[in-house]
């Protein structure tokens, strides 16, 4: 009975990914960006499952908790973008996103954490809120 439920735990698991249109690409730091703001982009659809919703929802708060003081000064921006919108095109070419994306990017960094995102938001979203604000951390100092 464990192995059974394991196994549509696991199926389940691996059709929200493919559902959202996850890559899984690996993290990777990339040239881009505009310099001294550090930018955080969630690029999702419209029609959003429960892991892309919890992934948009845990990156606002851990914004929020660790950047405040950032996010109230300019330092640090949040932007939640729809793929689907015509006023979003420009930017994701920009990026070279075209499916669900989580990105933080200052100046000519860019870092995608959407594996991360995607692994983490619903079932350990405290190791999410981490990498977000280490990728940060290590922005704002640099």
């Amino acid at each position: 009975m464990k192995n059974t439920i394991h196994f549509l735990m696991t199926i389940l698991m691996f059709v929200s990914f493919i559902a959202c249109g996850k890559s899984t690409s690996q993290q990777k730091d990339l040239k881009t960006g505009s310099a001294g703001v550090v930018e955080v982009y969630y690029f999702h659809n419209t029609r959003r499952c429960l892991t892309c919703q919890a992934v948009e929802n845990v990156t606002k708060e851990a914004l929020e908790s660790s950047f405040a003081a950032q996010i109230k000064e300019g330092t640090v921006v949040f932007k939640s973008l729809n793929l689907e919108e015509k006023s979003t095109e420009e930017i994701a070419s920009k990026y070279g996103v075209a499916m669900q994306t989580l990105l933080i990017i200052k100046g000519d960094q860019k870092t995608d954490i959407t594996e991360t995102g995607f692994k983490y938001a619903r079932t350990e979203p405290d190791k999410l809120k981490q990498e977000i604000k280490s990728v940060i951390d290590k922005y704002l100092k640099g």
